[in-house]
């Protein structure tokens, strides 16, 4: 199902969009992966104004990251067999009945077990459009050199939704309504999602139980180098967590609430700027180790984030932060594409995204609490310590991201991902 690709030229942004069909699963599918960025701050804004903490909203937008991690991988198990029409249209149904639950009952003042037990299904639907778009890349691109170019595009426009979605969350919430960044996520959700199932050409071939390398009808976590993607990508995750927490409580503390999108937004942006960055350059290097360079940068930027007392210094150390972001997960994805058959990509990659999920849930969780008790500044500690604590794990199993199978292509990174999301 390979495109035919003009390997002539070097590879850029402009020739992968001219891939037939790109543009039709691309458009809708921008706006169906909002969730990911929307999803959490919108829920951390409605449910501290209605409940007046922060440690509440961390905990009920948790609940929707735990839920999501939890179900990820089995929707990419389930498109992997099923196809992902099959999986979307009933799955963004789901989520938007769910979010106009947990809207009408934070509204309502309802108990916050009430709050937790609609974002259940809330987490749990979120649809995993990122990386049914990345499975739709390898699929017509796999072998050939476009296909780093596609996984660093998909990083630049999963950040690109880390820009616009959290700015747009905050912008309607703290401008028109506090419940309107959800309803908005909702909508987009809904139309995007309806629209990206009904591109049938270009879903990749699905039907065959997924195999992996350690076994047929395995998971692909048996295989050991995704268990130690996991654990990098809850780092990340925690990163996306303990700054959206965080930034919205120093941006409380400082006296101007509408300053947290714009602070989010130039971590985002340095993200997004980093990713197209890294699609641009021809690497020598394999994603292995720019993956340890990139975590190691990450984790020291991350490091100094709490020591930030004003506005400006924050916003600076975001950036730098951001710049870091894109290399570790556009590695990751590289690699985990040179550890699973193509029978298991969505299903892998799902695993990535939900690890993200995971990370943020359990870090806006943390930081929201030791914002609430103990200052924003605190809550910048989350991101050290995941980031900290998974590159020793990087470092320490470094070893378990090597290919089975070693190839040329894969040692140079050409069958690779896939936006994160940050999914």
């Amino acid at each position: 199902m390979a495109s035919t690709v003009d390997t002539g030229k070097r590879p850029g942004y402009g020739q992968l969009l001219r891939t037939p069909g790109a543009l039709s699963f691309l458009i809708p599918g921008f706006a169906a992966r909002q969730p990911f960025a929307m999803l959490t701050i919108g829920i951390v804004l409605l449910v501290q104004h209605t409940t007046g903490s922060f440690g509440s909203a961390g905990a009920v937008a948790a609940v929707t990251g735990v839920s999501m991690a939890l179900f990820a991988p089995q929707s990419g198990k389930l498109a992997d067999r099923f196809g992902q029409r099959a999986v979307v249209i009933p799955g963004v149904l789901v989520h938007t009945a769910s979010v106009s639950l947990l809207v009408v009952l934070a509204l309502g003042d309802a108990p916050l077990w009430a709050l937790f037990l609609a974002a259940v299904p809330a987490g749990a639907s979120v649809p995993q459009v990122g990386p049914m778009i990345r499975a739709r890349w390898a699929a017509k691109l796999d072998g050939t050199p476009l296909m780093p170019t596609a996984a660093a595009f998909e990083s630049v426009t999963d950040e690109f939704t880390f820009v616009v979605g959290p700015v747009l969350a905050t912008a309607l919430c703290t401008g028109i309504h506090p419940a309107a960044g959800l309803v908005a996520e909702a909508g987009l959700t809904l139309l995007g999602g309806l629209f990206f199932a009904a591109q049938r050409a270009t879903q990749p071939p699905f039907g065959a139980p997924a195999a992996t390398a350690a076994g047929p009808h395995r998971s692909a976590l048996a295989v050991p180098g995704v268990r130690v993607l996991v654990v990098a990508f809850l780092g990340i995750g925690a990163v996306f967590g303990g700054m959206q927490v965080s930034v919205t409580a120093f941006s409380e503390e400082i006296g101007n609430p509408g300053a947290n999108g714009l602070l989010y937004g130039v971590f985002a942006a340095g993200n997004m700027l980093s990713g197209i960055a890294m699609g641009a350059v021809a690497w020598r290097s394999g994603p292995r180790s720019r993956l340890l360079v990139g975590y190691t940068g990450l984790a020291l930027a991350a490091s100094l984030l709490w020591t930030a007392h004003s506005a400006p210094v924050l916003g600076a150390l975001g950036l730098v932060v951001g710049l870091f972001v894109a290399p570790a997960l556009i590695a990751g994805y590289t690699i985990v594409e040179t550890l699973i058959p193509a029978s298991a990509r969505t299903e892998a990659f799902t695993w990535l995204t939900g690890a993200v999920a995971l990370g943020q849930a359990a870090a806006v969780t943390i930081a929201g609490r030791l914002a609430d008790a103990q200052g924003a500044s605190t809550g910048f500690l989350v991101p050290m310590a995941a980031t900290v604590l998974a590159l020793v794990t990087l470092l320490a199993l470094r070893s378990r991201l090597r290919p089975r199978e070693t190839d040329p292509a894969s040692a140079r990174g050409v069958g690779h991902r896939v936006p994160v999301a940050v999914d």
